[in-house]
């Protein structure tokens, strides 16, 4: 199992927006609206790494609206 949380900005005014789309991308297993450096937190979860970054890339960098994203990866030790 790979879960990953992705700390988005959003252009000013598009937060709703976004996170309506995140609603829409399968592996976004939760997602929270964020006050600070950052608009949003979405937690991805995937069966491996490669699909949880392929998801990240493919599916959520696109969205209308993102600006930047910043991506932290679990890891089991």
């Amino acid at each position: 199992m790979a879960i990953g949380f992705v700390l988005i900005t959003t252009a000013p005014g598009r937060e709703k927006d976004v996170r309506a789309a995140l609603d829409s991308v399968e592996l976004v297993s939760d997602r929270w609206m964020l006050f600070g450096e950052f608009d949003l937190l979405a937690r991805v979860q995937a069966d491996d790494e490669s699909v949880l970054t392929r998801c990240i890339v493919e599916s959520i960098r696109p969205i209308d609206g993102v600006v930047d994203t910043k991506t932290l990866i679990g890891a089991e030790l």
